[in-house]
């Protein structure tokens, strides 16, 4: 299948997601950068971390408005499969397609580390093909994932199964020490409704390779590519 990764000035994790899908998984990947306005022919789209635009304003609210972005929206609403990791977590919430926003870490800090998260909702594509009950763990690097949404949209997103991952420790407990930057209920990942949308704070493409001593992140990427297969 075909990855479009798309690439915003102050993107600093496109190229290790391109390794992953080119190097490691065998994928094809194609380019778009921010200024496009066309998607090429791409069965899927990840927008990277890193910081678009400086982060200036808001985390993604610049970024929200690159030309690619209305391509990007399109295709999500053909039921096509997007999923914006870290800063391109915040640019879904900034331009409509995911429910939420990311606010500052509580501690008002950067943040860079390994966490522990488990799936909520197994019965996605992001997560149909991770073993049952297991805990991956993952880094995180930002200094704005502090996921809010208010208390009705939050009740919603419970009975839809929008809620994919959360904050847990090694052990799979959900608890506020286990929680990295005062994301309400230790939400890590969402989705949108029709559960094509999805994303997600920490990093499953820095944790992908053997020679990181980490490939928990493939469990993400291979369901992707099974389900979209």
């Amino acid at each position: 299948m075909v990855f479009g990764v798309v690439i915003f000035p102050g993107s600093n994790c496109d190229h290790d997601v391109i390794y992953v899908l080119e190097t490691i998984l065998q994928q094809k990947v194609e380019i778009l950068w921010h200024k496009d306005t066309k998607l090429k022919m791409v069965d899927a789209i990840i927008l990277p971390g890193g910081f678009s635009y400086g982060d200036y304003l808001r985390a993604g609210a610049i970024a929200r408005f690159s030309p690619i972005m209305q391509e990007v929206i399109n295709f999500a609403q053909k039921d096509g499969f997007v999923m914006g990791i870290c800063n391109g977590f915040q640019i879904l919430c900034e331009a409509g397609l995911l429910p939420g926003t990311l606010l500052h870490n509580i501690n008002h800090r950067f943040i860079c580390k390994n966490v522990y998260i488990k799936a909520e909702n197994k019965n996605t594509i992001l997560t149909r093909h991770i073993p049952e009950n297991m805990v991956l763990k993952i880094p995180i690097a930002h200094a704005q994932g502090n996921y809010y949404v208010d208390n009705n949209t939050l009740e919603k997103m419970k009975i839809n199964g929008q809620i994919i991952f959360k904050y847990c420790n090694k052990d799979g407990i959900t608890s506020s020490d286990a929680n990295p930057n005062g994301s309400i209920e230790n939400i890590a990942g969402v989705c949108n409704e029709k559960k094509n949308v999805f994303g997600l704070m920490p990093h499953p493409e820095r944790a992908a390779d053997k020679m990181l001593f980490n490939t928990d992140g493939l469990y993400l990427f291979e369901s992707i590519i099974k389900e979209l297969s």
